[in-house]
């Protein structure tokens, strides 16, 4: 029998992250030679450090040899907390202190991990039109050139003619790596290319940089004003938004607020723009924006790179430019755009944040403000203080980088209940509202395309030459292919919104920047790669409980990971065998005779799943039994009754 379990309601309701002015319960199991005489839970608060003790009342016998201690709090105001209980025993002081699957194991010190508790406002919400969803992430250059010629484009900046050839990876004459080279993917592309994503079952587009820069990934912003002319102008940008409307796509811009580019109307290093940038002179209007060490040249720069210089979000100058009435976040709004991503939010100060978000729901209630956090963000710690990412005034949701940690763990030798361990720890300490909204993801521009991750040999280090002429052997990408499938599967069924890097669902490989950004192979995809995606589409849609519903793991143990997810409406059994040998997988009784899915097969009440396979099989959720309310009033004075009697013939033994 367990002592405590922070994820079964027998033991804390209701379990996972609660909304503010929440009553907890809590139930202790204790074994009744333990003979304990007192039992506290320990609330620590972990913004002011402080301890509140809540005394816990014994609320009698659990069989014949165990006790039940149990109490209610609430919370004393939005926020993180941890907590353990302390038990006065014949032992002396014992804890119960936070172990594996969320289950309370005995401790002679408090020093052990403990649970954890995040309180959020009551009245957080988030974007309705994202769960049960599908995302795309497109890196503009490289998705579709629409063939529109294209004005106004630097002379500097060099255009590939080769739509199939790899990006420049070799630095210029100055051993720099400039990210110059442009294939003329655009927005007028995209548009053209909203019927293909529709049938893919994708409901929202997440763009890399699209506004003027310098380089071809756009992160150095020239202008947060102006489309990129490479990439086309504001018009093409509303037509973007307005014709993915009509097929129920959203598009949501990547926000990058913590540094410019040096060659910006803002800094104006290379003296590209007219006027002075903060370089030119210190009564440039964005002198303020950045923090000179020794002006003009010594200067904060993101992670060292002179050619990106660091803003100061607080600058009040700076902030009303980014988040004012007419500032650059409303403004890509009302063209059309339904929320933004923010790069490297982790790096964004809080209050900032916050700051963004009154401005996104300020023009639109169900615009999505995303951000990017690679860690568990409701506990994560950047720049000595702990964020307050998920507390219901800063972001909506996050890239979900844990999920994709246990995905490819699982994939690469891990064990399936220690994977989807990663999953319901996560589940536990994010707020609902964030969960269902989750970018769930397993490759972004930002890593190894997971095709060459699943099969290819390992980088570990090596330079960009071997990177550049090192593909996929037939036998590799065979396997890869078949890993790929089972990691979508996992990633359309897990609690949130899948996101595909685009090309993903194609088949295309390469290792990391820019081998990873690499053109969309129009002509020649994978088609048997993307009728899965499609089907996989298909399936999210139809399934109710993909939605918002639960998830409850089933069978995951070694090569084998295996969940349910499970609504009021219906249910979906998920099973993947990542083992090379295929398994016989014994299915709930409720499941027997369900609809199988993306080529499940059943022999009677058994999943037999091939190496490398996927199991999926629905069925509605039965009805919860109705009682009578004489048959509850008669099932209550019995436990009174019951209890009654126990307690008096503990109290006669003592």
């Amino acid at each position: 029998m367990q002592l405590f379990n922070s994820r079964n309601t027998d033991y804390r309701s209701p379990t996972g992250a609660v909304p503010f002015e929440t009553k907890l319960h809590f139930k202790i199991i204790l074994p009744r030679n333990l003979r304990c005489s007192s039992a506290v839970v320990c609330l620590k608060d972990d913004k002011f450090g402080d301890t509140n003790v809540f005394s816990m009342f014994w609320c009698g016998m659990v069989g014949d040899d165990h006790e039940a201690w149990e109490c209610d709090f609430e919370a004393d105001h939005v926020g993180l907390y941890w907590y353990h209980f302390a038990l006065d025993t014949c032992y002396g002081r014992r804890y119960i202190m936070k172990g594996y699957g969320g289950e309370g194991y005995l401790s002679m010190t408090d020093h052990d991990p403990r649970f954890q508790l995040l309180c959020y406002e009551k009245d957080f919400e988030t974007p309705s039109w994202l769960p049960g969803g599908v995302m795309y992430q497109i890196f503009p250059d490289r998705f579709y050139n629409s063939g529109k010629t294209k004005t106004g484009v630097y002379p500097d900046k060099k255009m590939q003619e080769d739509w199939d050839t790899i990006p420049d990876w070799r630095p210029n004459e100055h051993g720099i790596i400039t990210n110059s080279d442009f294939f003329g993917g655009d927005l007028k592309g995209i548009t053209m290319k909203l019927p293909y994503l529709q049938s893919l079952g994708v409901t929202c587009i997440y763009l890399n940089p699209i506004f003027e820069a310098y380089s071809n990934h756009r992160y150095d912003t020239g202008d947060y004003e102006k489309i990129d002319p490479v990439l086309g102008d504001e018009e093409d940008f509303k037509e973007l938004c307005a014709e993915a409307k009509k097929l129920g796509i959203h598009i949501i811009n990547d926000g990058v607020f913590s540094h410019t580019g040096s060659d910006s109307k803002y800094f104006n290093r290379e003296g590209r723009y007219p006027g002075n940038g903060a370089y030119n002179s210190t009564e440039s209007p964005y002198f303020t924006w950045y923090k000179f060490i020794e002006w003009p040249n010594i200067y904060n720069s993101w992670w060292g790179f002179n050619t990106l210089p660091e803003v100061e979000e607080l600058s009040n100058s700076f902030n009303e430019y980014i988040n004012g009435e007419n500032g650059i976040i409303r403004k890509w709004i009302k063209a059309g755009n339904s929320g933004w991503r923010l790069d490297v939010a982790d790096e964004l100060p809080d209050e900032f944040i916050e700051n963004i978000r009154e401005a996104v729901k300020a023009e639109d209630k169900e615009a999505l403000l995303l951000g990017e956090v690679w860690e568990d963000a409701s506990n994560k710690e950047s720049y000595g203080s702990r964020r307050q990412f998920l507390y219901g005034k800063s972001l909506d949701s996050v890239m979900n980088y844990p999920f994709r940690d246990a995905i490819l763990g699982f994939l690469d030798c891990g064990d399936g209940r220690d994977m989807i361990e990663i999953v319901l720890n996560v589940l536990e300490n994010y707020p609902r509202p964030v969960i269902r909204s989750l970018m769930n993801h397993v490759g972004t521009h930002d890593t190894e395309r997971v095709l060459t991750l699943l099969a290819g040999e390992r980088q570990n280090g090596r330079g960009r030459e071997w990177q550049a002429n090192t593909k996929l052997t037939p036998i590799q990408r065979d396997y890869g292919l078949r890993r790929i499938r089972l990691a979508s599967g996992i990633l359309y069924t897990l609690p949130g919104v899948p996101c595909v890097y685009y090309g993903d669902e194609a088949g295309v490989e390469g290792y990391k920047d820019p081998f990873n950004r690499t053109t969309y192979p129009w002509g020649h995809e994978d088609k048997d790669l993307i009728k899965w995606y499609t089907e996989l589409g298909k399936m999210r849609h139809a399934c109710s409980c993909l939605v918002d519903g639960d998830l409850i793991e089933y069978g995951s143990t070694g090569r084998t990971m295996g969940y349910i997810r499970k609504d009021e409406t219906d249910m979906l059994l998920c099973v993947f065998n990542a083992a090379d040998y295929t398994i016989r997988f014994k299915m709930p009784e409720e499941f027997v005779g369900g609809k199988l899915y993306m080529g499940t097969e059943a022999d009677g009440d058994e999943l037999v799943i091939p190496r490398d396979g996927c199991a999926f099989v629905w069925a509605q959720t039965p009805p919860e039994p109705v009682i009578a309310e004489e048959e509850i009033a008669e099932e209550a004075e019995s436990d009174i009754a019951e209890n009654a009697a126990e307690e008096t013939e503990t109290v006669k033994a003592e």
